[in-house]
């Protein structure tokens, strides 16, 4: 730190840094909805599916 107080600029630069960007660029009604939303399963059972190795399915 320099002793100056920082601008804003670089206030949100250095969160940036730290934090990534939180913000989507999109909203939800701009972006095609999810085919797992659609099948009428919760998301946790659906992502839980996911993460079954290939030689557990069957």
């Amino acid at each position: 730190m320099t002793g100056r107080p920082e601008s804003d600029w670089e206030r949100k630069r250095r969160l940036a840094e730290v934090f990534g960007d939180v913000l989507p660029e999109t909203t939800s009604d701009e972006r095609e909805p999810d085919p797992r939303e659609a099948s009428g399963e919760p998301a946790s059972d659906a992502w839980l599916k996911a993460q079954v190795p290939p030689h557990h399915e069957g």
